[in-house]
Order: structure tokens, then sequence, then C-alpha cells
């Protein structure tokens, strides 16, 4: 029987060590961008996104939990404006500040996640007049710690944000092309 346990313990330190190592060589940052063309003039877009009370218009996270709490502090939109949400393991709580506002090409938000994992990252969103159109950007950035890039090892979280990403930006074309 001992020597039963002693394979199993030995066999999972193996299994724990190769996991870290694998984690180990994942990028130390993380970085997910996607971009859509808006059949819309930049100011209806720039609009929608520094008024965190549109959010629920076209952000693809308000949905996945009905009952979750929002609130909302600071500037009415803009530089300044805050938005904190605590909802359900879909969504987990954080909260959001803007940074920077530059009317209407540019926004910078302060992105801290605090459940189900601590992350710290920057959001941005760039808006550029193409034609008849605007290509709307969105990237958010920040440093991957441990826990990230041992998540990393089993989910492709480019993969996975991305596709909340590109949800959002459809939802914000579907918005702004009326």
């Amino acid at each position: 029987m001992f020597e039963i346990l002693a394979v199993i313990a030995v066999v999972l330190a193996v299994a724990i060590a190769i996991i870290l190592i694998l984690a180990m060589t994942k990028p130390k940052t993380l970085r997910v961008q996607r971009a859509a063309t808006v059949k819309s003039p930049p100011e209806p877009i720039f609009a929608a996104i520094s008024d965190f009370h549109q959010w629920g218009s076209w952000s693809p996270w308000e949905n996945k939990d009905p009952a979750m709490t929002r609130s909302y502090g600071g500037a009415a939109s803009g530089r300044g404006a805050i938005y904190a949400w605590d909802g359900n393991k879909n969504v987990g709580s954080g909260q959001m500040e803007i940074l920077e506002a530059a009317s209407p090409s540019r926004i910078v938000i302060k992105l801290d996640f605090l459940k189900p994992f601590e992350a710290h990252n920057t959001a941005e969103f760039t808006m550029l007049p193409q034609g008849d159109g605007t290509n709307v950007t969105w990237v958010m950035h920040g440093p991957a710690a441990l826990m990230s890039r041992v998540m990393q090892v089993f989910i492709n979280m480019d993969r996975m944000i991305g596709k909340d990403f590109e949800i959002g930006l459809a939802n914000l074309k579907k918005l702004t092309e009326k």
C-alpha cells in the first residue's frame, strides 16, 4: 500500500513540475487584439464606449450574468469615469476607469479584475475613419502572472477573450450603424 502511495505522489509531483515548466515558457505579458470596420463615423462609437452606462447595449459580458451588480462613479463619461461590477463565475468582479478619452479617436481604460483571478490590464479602443466607415480596434494588454501562465498551458487566452471582443465589436457595429 505504501509503495502505491509513493508512486502516486511521485507521478503527481512530476505532473506538477511539468505544468510549471510549461507555464514558465508562456509569455510574461498578455495581449489580445481584434478589429472591425463599422459603417459609422467615429463619434457615435466613441460615445458608446466612453460612457460606461451604455456598455449594457454592446458589451459581451453584460448578458452573461443577469444578476450582476454594477456601480458607477467619477465622471459621467470620458476621462475619470469608473465602472465596477460583481457577478457570477462568468463575469467575476472588478473595476474599470477611463484614463484617457481623446474624442473621437482613442479611449484608454485601466482594467482591474479581482475575481476569479486578480489581474491588472489596460484596454485601448481606437477609432480611425476609413472611407465611409471607421476602423475600430480593441486591445487588452498587461502582465501575465504565474497563475495566468499556468492557465495558458490549458487554455488559449487569445481565442477565449478574442471571441468576446469579436462579439462586442459586432454589437457596437449593430448599435452604431442604425
